[in-house]
């Protein structure tokens, strides 16, 4: 097997070097198909993209489709929050009843009704005003005394007081802020265009509702999911106009002093791009959209290829002052690093397509491309880099191409060489009792992470109340957008007992003609539980039962209708519920009652307040406890705050199978892959020491920084195992490479010095090029890049201070005399001597 895979090697060492100008051709015809892919990229963001497939926002989708308008339109709402000393006061009347005359007026809105405080008070003021331009003229007829007293009357309505803020006083007739509600009759849409880019069909009529509202009032403001949706998508590419010229600027500082030649710094920088481009072609082919998790792709292919490149540069260089020529450094460096290579994007490959145990499809998708990224990294940094090297080298003696320096990182006699030592002079001392400390620290470190939250909510992929000011110091194009839901979201949160997602929804599957169906509504709603909303002593809930009361309150002759088929007087029918209906659906209440009851009346939905400073927990677990008291096991809790539950509880699950798998997946990768190259799998298991030191230590940094398990950095631990794993497996390839010709800790200096000095070049480029992460306008964007570039940087020290004591126990544990090289045949006798290849060189010993 060993044999095997070194003429896998020879074959591609022949390629790469005798068939340097075939490959780099090759390769660049293969970015340009990838490049026509980059076209078909589409876009996807938001919240939905997380919950397709849990059982709560399926539910959720059914409440949709059977309680919503007919297939030939899709229904939406645009709310208007009005702020002021008191909105309920003669000019704010005015105010909003003209902005919801102003919007009326505009066909291109496709307003089909209004509704808010100001008209029910204008129409309790003139019941005969149906039109908003009536009710502003019997708002404007009317003394202030009139007006308070038309509030008072309507203080028990909670179709008006459900519109106040907290601080309505009935007595003073004031609040401090209301909402008005614009329905829109939107024309159908298809499902893909409509969600393409993560917009809403409301998006373009909220904004230009924005612009009509501005010209008529400036304590009005519009909101509704088309306003969401739009700051959902818009953040995505502020956040990338913002990182990538910050990215681009760190990682070029960096390549310039790791490679310090312009030439190497043009190959690896085109190299990078290919990566990129290759990436993104390829999901465009695949269909796969962009959503914001994909921004964090970029910067974990940087990554990897940074530290391909800088590895592969540095090792050449090596071998060439070791006395080779072009082609016998570059097989030296190929064979070495193939090997690596292989290892670390295997490893790499498993972390992140262990996010395919994820119930979350946009977790598995980010897997899935990370992953493909990470081979079409590995073929350009193995293949194609160094195939360009040798071409670019062969033209240097003809060509007069300028070369710079050429002297390795870490070069001995360098003051960053002996910097790197640090690990090899505690191995030489102490390295069991160095260990046991390190392990006492990661097991500390362990139990201090199981305290780490979980969350999921709208404001994850919402961009800050408040961009920080130096974002909006930056020139155009890079200075971002105006914001204002997250804003609104917190100010509809202070101000009202209930909000937009201050609900809970119970869907329930039965027959609703059955004699005590409605009862069972009615009596899920007594005693409530505390995260409820309570009114009368009873949970405050819209549902068939409300509709039904309304209408028979104001109706006669439907009030007779209850009354004959309700037998116990307490106004809800339980008998002959098919009459009922059917009585109901002759009212003007018939839409509304659509809204609740299905065409084929085998489900309803009941709709619970909840209260706007109840945690999703609490909700979820009430919601959950009030759906067990419907008949059957047909009834379902969902709405947003139970959906996003259901989400958060699953991003924990998916961090911790995610973990579990890639932990064993790389363990027994690692393990059969050293078998097979090196003859000792215990090696595996020496290099994945490190990593579990780099997992516990990023898992202890998130609660240390309270930072939560969110849909990005529950990606994070799979992340530090494929990402860390590229460090250790260079120390230890390079360790067992040179331990066949070198003592133990001549073997461990050149390896630190060696692989050390470019680890530091490609950590250094990486923590800073995707801790720009940081600068986005998406805090947890930024929470990613932060933990992101810790877990680079952890891992580059464990490797270099821990990971050298492990090797010199490993030695012992084998037998070996620390003093004596192991020899090529010591470490795998079973291996047949074969033929040297034409151009192959050996090592030379400095």
């Amino acid at each position: 097997m060993a044999l095997d895979h070194q003429r896998a090697i020879d074959w591609v060492d022949e390629r790469i070097v005798e068939r340097s100008g075939r490959v780099v051709v090759l390769f660049l015809v293969l970015t340009l198909v990838f490049t026509a892919g980059l076209g078909n990229v589409s876009t996807e963001s938001g919240t939905e993209q997380f919950a397709e497939d849990i059982p709560a926002n399926q539910a959720l989708e059914d409440i949709n489709r059977e309680f919503g308008a007919s297939f030939e339109s899709e229904p939406g709402s645009t709310q208007l929050i009005q702020r002021g000393q008191n909105v309920l006061a003669k000019p704010a009347l005015l105010e909003m009843l003209r902005t919801q005359e102003a919007l009326e007026d505009r066909t291109d809105l496709r307003v089909s009704s209004t509704s808010s405080a100001a008209s029910v008070v204008a129409q309790t003021l003139d019941p005969e005003a149906r039109t908003l331009d009536a009710q502003i003229t019997a708002v404007e007829r009317a003394s202030p005394s009139e007006i308070g007293a038309a509030v008072r009357e309507n203080a028990n309505n909670p179709g008006f007081t459900g519109t106040l803020s907290n601080d309505f006083n009935r007595r003073s007739a004031s609040a401090s802020a209301t909402i008005g509600v614009v329905q829109h009759d939107v024309p159908g849409y298809e499902s893909s265009s409509a969600g393409q880019g993560g917009t809403s069909p409301l998006t373009p009529i909220q904004k230009q509702a924005q612009r009509v509202v501005q010209t008529t009032s400036d304590d009005i403001t519009v909101f509704g999911s088309g306003v969401t949706a739009d700051e959902f998508s818009s953040v995505i590419s502020d956040s990338l106009l913002i990182v990538t010229p910050a990215a681009v600027i760190f990682i070029v500082f960096f390549l310039v002093v790791a490679y310090r030649d312009l030439v190497d710094l043009l190959l690896g920088g085109l190299s990078l791009l290919m990566a990129i481009v290759w990436t993104f072609g390829f999901l465009g082919l695949a269909g796969i959209p962009f959503s914001q998790m994909m921004i964090a792709v970029p910067p974990l292919l940087l990554a990897v290829g940074i530290d391909f490149g800088i590895h592969a540069i540095n090792r050449y260089r090596e071998d060439r002052a070791d006395g080779h020529d072009i082609d016998g450094a570059m097989r030296l460096a190929t064979d070495q690093l193939l090997v690596a290579f292989f290892i670390v994007t295997g490893t790499t490959v498993i972390g992140f397509l262990s996010n395919l145990v994820s119930d979350l499809a946009p977790i598995r998708d980010f897997g899935v491309v990370a992953a493909v990224g990470i081979v079409f990294t590995f073929l350009i940094f193995g293949v194609f880099l160094p195939a360009a090297k040798v071409w670019i080298d062969r033209r240097r003696e003809d060509w007069p191409i300028p070369t710079f320096s050429e002297t390795p990182l870490g070069a001995e006699g360098s003051r960053f060489g002996e910097a790197l030592r640090g690990g090899v002079v505690v191995a030489g001392n102490a390295p069991a009792l160095f260990l046991l400390a390190v392990v006492l620290l990661s097991a500390g470190a362990g139990a201090y992470a199981t305290g780490v939250d979980t969350s999921f909510s709208q404001e994850d992929f919402l961009p800050p109340e408040e961009t920080p000011d130096y974002l909006d110091a930056l020139p155009e194009p890079f200075a971002p957008s105006e914001y204002s839901v997250v804003a609104t979201l917190n100010f509809l949160e202070e101000k009202f007992e209930t909000t937009q997602g201050g609900s809970a929804t119970v869907y329930w599957e039965t027959n609703m003609e059955r004699d005590t169906a409605l009862e069972e509504i009615h009596r899920a709603g007594d005693d409530p539980p505390d995260s409820f909303v309570r009114s009368g002593g009873r949970a405050d809930a819209e549902s068939l039962v409300t509709v039904v009361r309304s209408q028979a309150d104001r109706d006669p002759e439907f009030r007779a209708v209850v009354d004959r088929n309700d037998a116990d007087g307490n106004g809800v029918p339980d008998r002959n519920l098919d009459d009922v209906y059917d009585a109901l659906l002759n009212t003007p209440a018939s839409a509304e009652a659509q809204e609740y009851l299905s065409d084929d009346r085998r489900s309803t939905r009941v709709t619970y307040s909840t209260e706007a400073s109840a945690s999703q927990t609490a909700v979820t677990e009430d919601a959950r406890a009030v759906a067990e008291r419907f008949r059957g096991d047909s009834a379902v809790a969902t709405g947003n705050t139970v959906v996003f539950k259901a989400v958060s509880d699953l991003i924990l699950q998916s961090a911790i199978s995610s973990l579990a798998f890639a932990l064993g997946s790389t363990v027994v990768f690692l393990v059969f892959v050293y078998w097979v190259v090196e003859g000792y799998p215990s090696l595996g298991v020496v290099n994945t020491v490190p990593i579990g030191v780099a997992v516990a230590l990023i898992a202890g940094t998130m609660r240390l920084l309270g930072i939560s398990f969110n849909a990005f950095t529950a990606t994070i631990l799979a992340i530090t195992i494929g990402l860390g794993i590229d460090y250790s497996v260079h120390v230890v390839h390079r360790f067992v490479d040179e331990r066949r010709t070198h003592s133990l800790f001549t073997a461990l200096d050149r390896t630190v010095r060696g692989t050390g000095g470019a680890l530091a070049g490609s950590m250094l480029t990486t923590t800073f090029g995707i801790g720009v992460l940081v600068l986005s306008v998406l805090n947890v964007l930024g929470q990613f890049g932060v933990l992101t570039a810790l877990s680079i940087a952890y891992s580059f020290f464990v490797s270099l201070l821990v990971l050298p004591s492990v090797l010199v126990l490993w030695d012992r544990y084998q037998g070996h005399d620390p003093a004596v090289p192991i020899g090529r045949g010591a470490s795998r006798p079973d291996r047949p001597k074969t033929k040297q290849p034409k151009g192959r060189a050996t090592r030379v010993e400095r």
